[in-house]
């Protein structure tokens, strides 16, 4: 018999095999002082590109107060108790209306976070019997929903509405032989290629196979549709999507997320969702400050607006330069490029050392070998200066890249001891 840990210290997985160099510059890095379009990473001012602020409501002086008005009035600690327990409180069912609201269904449910709590509706929504058919690429929360269902799954090709039909013909089958029901899982804004999910053309089919439709609008909402409602209302098919899920964490600058859909389901939901039954209620000081920030989402269109600006700025920006951004019909822009693992290491620290912009940046194992993504983040936080400067330096380091300078044997060493040794 083997000890359990042997295994784990000979090797850290694929997103670790360079933990010893990368960690601290290229994974885990510290980014310090003010939340915003500037921060200072290992000493010096950085231009940043890679918080999901969409709305640049972090450190807005508004959000600011309501946040320390609310933490001096309710502490971390209020309420005790998981909400069916002894956790429910008046503003808890506020919020849940007015995202109810906001987003156009009967009701909507508050859960702690995003990621455990979509996993944990997906597992109350599907038994053994049920189906699930899903994007090929969705986010690893829903991945892992998928994972923990007990019944079948078929996956269909990203964005592939004709595959996606095959896929419910393939469910249908099944279905009608466990007697069960089929959920179709997708997103509104799948974070790395900036896609919007093919909502619309995706519900059309209800009209001829059965199944609900659950959608995963984390990037959508606040920044997506004509008032920030997401995805679905920016494609005009809310009344089509049987359950609409996002999180506080990307336009809202907070934590926490909801789910929202038809009253009776909700109600299922409440009594049936085992992360949010046995866990602790969300923090007063969150629901309070989410109600402040939902009122300035209503009430601010000027934040929306200025978001859009720089997106519409820098993507332009970064065609009129002859970049590959993909097929992005959101904030989220990848800029797509050709390289190893050294070549796109090499070029981020140029980037960063250089150039002083600080964005993110995707190899394989995540994405194919020979390619490289760096994923930038438009916010209504950044200025046209912050545009023009990153413009100039992709172009100056893309023809680094492709005239071979970043080449070499190996990823440096850009450890915090390394980096410390170096710098001295």
């Amino acid at each position: 018999m083997k000890d359990l840990f042997e295994k784990m210290k000979k090797d850290a997985g694929p997103l670790g095999t360079h933990l010893k160099r990368a960690h601290g510059y290229f994974a885990f890095p510290k980014l310090e002082g003010e939340l915003g379009n500037r921060m200072i990473f290992r000493g010096k001012e950085k231009i940043v590109w890679s918080l999901n602020n969409y709305l640049g409501l972090v450190n807005r002086p508004e959000t600011r107060e309501i946040d320390a008005v609310a933490a001096e009035k309710w502490g971390m600690g209020n309420p005790m108790g998981s909400r069916m327990m002894s956790g429910n409180t008046e503003l808890h069912e506020e919020l849940e209306k007015v995202l109810a609201e906001f987003v156009s269904r009967e009701d909507a449910m508050l859960l702690n976070f995003g990621y455990q709590g979509v996993m944990s509706c997906i597992d109350a929504l599907v038994n053994r019997h049920d189906v699930i058919v899903y994007d090929g690429e969705a986010h690893a929360c829903l991945v892992d929903g998928v994972r923990l269902h007990m019944g079948y799954s078929y996956k269909y090709k990203h964005n592939d509405v004709d595959d996606c039909e095959k896929q419910l013909q393939r469910a249908v089958a099944m279905a009608d032989k466990t007697g069960g029901g089929i959920l179709l899982i997708t997103e509104g804004v799948f974070g790395m290629s900036g896609n919007q999910g093919k909502i619309k053309e995706i519900v059309s089919l209800k009209e001829k196979y059965p199944f609900r439709i659950l959608i995963d609008d984390a990037h959508g909402f606040g920044s997506m549709g004509p008032t920030g409602a997401g995805a679905d209302e920016a494609q005009g098919c809310q009344k089509n999507v049987d359950l609409y899920f996002s999180t506080f964490v990307k336009s809202m600058g907070s934590i926490g997320a909801f789910i929202s859909g038809p009253k009776d389901i909700i109600d299922y939901l409440r009594y049936n969702v085992r992360s949010q039954i046995f866990a602790k209620s969300l923090p007063l000081i969150v629901v309070d400050g989410m109600l402040t920030r939902m009122q300035m989402l209503k009430t601010m269109p000027e934040l929306r607006e200025k978001l859009w600006h720089i997106v519409n700025r820098l993507q332009r920006g970064l065609k009129d330069k002859g970049f590959d951004i993909g097929t992005t019909n959101s904030p989220v822009t990848p800029i797509y490029m050709k390289g190893g693992l050294p070549e796109a290491t090499n070029m981020v620290m140029d980037i960063r050392e250089n150039y002083h912009i600080f964005c993110s940046v995707v190899v394989y194992p995540v994405i194919p070998k020979g390619e490289i993504i760096f994923r930038i983040i438009p916010t209504a936080a950044h200025t046209d200066e912050d545009v023009d400067i990153t413009l100039k330096a992709f172009e100056e380091t893309k023809k680094k890249l492709d005239a071979g300078e970043y080449q070499a044997e190996d990823i440096p060493d850009m450890s915090e001891a390394a980096y410390l040794k170096q710098t001295a």
